[in-house]
């Protein structure tokens, strides 16, 4: 009977890797593994990015473009759908390997480019356009004039130890990453260390949650281990429900593996022997990839009952749930886990002493687990020799916005925020002047120009009363409305909130109203209405702080952040709104006026059809006007002139 090839490769993972403390000891072996993971091809491998910026962006047609390409030319080659390396303002992105050379990359290729880009590389030619550069590496013959990926200036100052493999290997593929030292670190914490070693480790390492509050992982470990009871659970909280942040979904749907061992290790060192992955039900393709993952993994023994006979048993739940931003807080995690309403509940007890059905619980985010195996398979000083003193490892942003370059980046603890626009991110887009950094909905935090030399690091911004946030990394320009911007995150709290406390509920939907009346032109119907815009913001700063001190949950305490930094920060912004009735940015649409230039308008009437209220007068051929007191300020008119001779006051 024919020997099954897939069978024939787990027993050589399993027995000579994973279960071998000598690793790759022979040469034979690191052939062997160099061919599974695909350092080493026997024919042409195709790389399409296919997480879902890359979809979002037409990957899907260039996969089908690519797939029809071989097919035509009877060319045998390994076509992959692999994950985001994160540029994702260069997707779609498409990596080609010829056996024996380095690994290209190139960028927008949609798939009218595909004939002519693999025309070009499949006659070992360089196609002049669209290259980000090659992947450098010793057992592979370079292409001569081509740059290394790693000095593209999107990629040259990052510092890439979660994405190291996001972008590059096959995200369902157990075999490419056992062969990369996948699973590695998790064989060997449970042959080699207690429970109580491991969260020792990983409180030596100075891993901080990445969540926005900072705590110390390892010390939240050893609370639940230490807590007597005789179930306890452990829980990763993927549902990143904060605007302006992908992250998290991104790296889950590129390296689904490297999640599901730090589950295990996370599991083992609590003592935990079932595990849940929450994560947003939107989120199709990572929780497709997740349980793909979590198929292979059992398929191999890394889960369920006295794994590879060590007595640990441990299972892993994918749990999708809603998309609630309260499920963001750990307390509502675990009641929506449990059936329950997503609501937030008092602490203390933390969830790591009384969490899911009272049980200890720990509960970590995405992007803090993700540096666990690493932590383990290369020790706490190896983790701790990147930072700051008061900040380990890196942090991993969603950068986007009014930058050249966008997408999921990973920095070294310690770099400043003008390093990462101007340097990762290219730079401000059409020669706009920088206005702030906005790092997440839910700390609310700016970053302005006098703040910007600020580092990446937990302390620094405390120090100017600021937070890291989740990961959200959203930069403005002068085109940009704060007090509209301040607006927008007060109606998404209002609208987000789960109503169980008074301060939060009704306090938000208070100052949604006062911000509203500050982007709206006055009706001209209740006379009192100047004197309650006025008392209203006035009233903004008390009812920000009986908010911030009331509120039953953080992300309730956090919701009157963003005005609050407004006021800070862009006080002048908000006086001009109040007292002037003018949106400096021309942004706040109720407090546009529009007007027409009468020595430009040659009378071709596209405005007057396009007006929607009627607003505009006048006769074809010529100079039209417009009646302010039916103007809604829609800009309709604005957009659709093609004389420049409608004009914003």
């Amino acid at each position: 009977m024919k020997a099954d090839p897939v069978q024939n490769i787990r027993e050589l993972l399993v027995q000579q890797v994973l279960l071998n403390p000598g690793r790759e000891s022979s040469v034979k072996l690191k052939k062997e593994l160099s061919y599974i993971s695909r350092e080493r091809i026997h024919r042409p491998m195709i790389y399409v990015g296919m997480a879902t910026c890359g979809i979002a962006a037409g990957a899907r047609k260039t996969f089908d473009a690519i797939r029809e390409y071989l097919d035509e030319n009877g060319i045998e080659a390994d076509l992959v759908e692999g994950g985001c390396v994160g540029h994702c303002s260069a997707e779609p992105v498409v990596d080609v390997q010829l056996p024996g050379r380095t690994r290209l990359s190139f960028s927008r290729i949609t798939a009218g480019k595909v004939q002519h880009m693999l025309d070009e590389v499949m006659n070992n030619n360089l196609p002049g356009e669209d290259m980000i550069g090659q992947y450098t590496s010793p057992i592979h013959q370079p292409w001569e004039g081509v740059a290394p990926v790693h000095e593209h200036p999107f990629f040259k100052l990052q510092h890439r130890l979660l994405l190291e493999h996001c972008g590059f290997l096959d995200p369902v593929s157990i075999e490419e990453y056992i062969a990369r030292g996948g699973y590695w670190a998790f064989v060997d914490t449970i042959s080699r260390h207690t429970p109580a070693q491991v969260c020792q480790l990983v409180e030596k390492s100075g891993l901080s949650g990445r969540g926005g509050g900072g705590y110390p992982a390892g010390r939240k470990w050893a609370i639940t281990l230490n807590t007597t009871s005789d179930q306890r659970y452990f829980v990763c909280n993927a549902v990143e429900s904060d605007p302006g942040s992908y992250m998290n979904r991104a790296i889950i749907e590129s390296n689904p593996h490297r999640l599901l061992e730090a589950m295990l290790i996370g599991a083992y060192a609590t003592g935990s022997t079932k595990a849940y992955i929450f994560i947003r039900k939107e989120f199709k393709l990572a929780i497709k990839r997740l349980k793909t993952a979590l198929q292979q993994a059992a398929a191999y023994g890394l889960t369920g009952h006295h794994i590879f006979d060590s007595g640990v048993n441990i299972d892993i739940i994918v749990k999708e749930g809603a998309r609630a931003f309260v499920c963001g807080e750990e307390t509502a995690l675990n009641n929506s886990i449990e059936g329950k309403r997503a609501m937030p509940s008092s602490k203390p007890p933390f969830p790591a002493i009384r969490g899911l059905w009272n049980k200890p619980t720990i509960v970590n985010n995405v992007e803090t687990l993700f540096n666990v195996p690493l932590i383990l398979r290369n020790g706490p000083d190896w983790f701790a020799a990147t930072g700051t003193a008061s900040s380990k490892g890196t942090k991993v942003f969603t950068l986007s916005g009014r930058t050249k370059f966008r997408g999921t980046i990973e920095v070294p603890m310690g770099i400043t925020f003008r390093e990462i626009i101007s340097g990762i991110g290219g730079g401000m887009t059409e020669g706009k002047a920088f206005k702030a950094v906005i790092l997440g909905i839910n700390s609310g935090s700016y970053i302005i120009e006098e703040t910007l030399d600020t580092k990446v690091d937990f302390e620094a911004l405390r120090n100017i009363g600021s937070a890291l946030g989740s990961g959200a990394f959203v930069v403005v320009d002068e085109d940009t409305c704060m007090v509209d911007m301040a607006r927008f995150f007060t109606a998404f709290f209002k609208k987000e909130s789960c109503g169980k406390c008074i301060p939060c509920r009704e306090g938000t939907a208070r100052m949604l109203e006062i911000m509203e009346t500050s982007t709206r032109r006055p009706s001209g119907v209740n006379s009192f209405q100047p004197l309650e815009r006025f008392k209203g913001v006035m009233q903004l700063k008390g009812l920000a702080a009986v908010i911030k001190d009331t509120s039953l949950c953080s992300l309730g305490r956090s919701s009157p952040n963003a005005i609050l930094n407004t006021l800070k920060h862009f006080k002048g912004e908000f006086d001009t709104h109040i007292f002037e009735r003018k949106c400096p940015a021309n942004v706040c649409r109720d407090l546009r006026v529009f007007s027409i230039d009468v020595d430009l308008c040659t009378g071709c009437t596209a405005c007057y059809k396009k007006c929607p209220v009627d607003a505009i007068i006048g006769s074809p051929r010529s100079p039209h006007f417009i009646v302010e007191e039916k103007c809604i300020g829609c800009g309709t008119c604005y957009e659709v002139c093609k004389f420049n001779a409608v004009l914003i006051k």
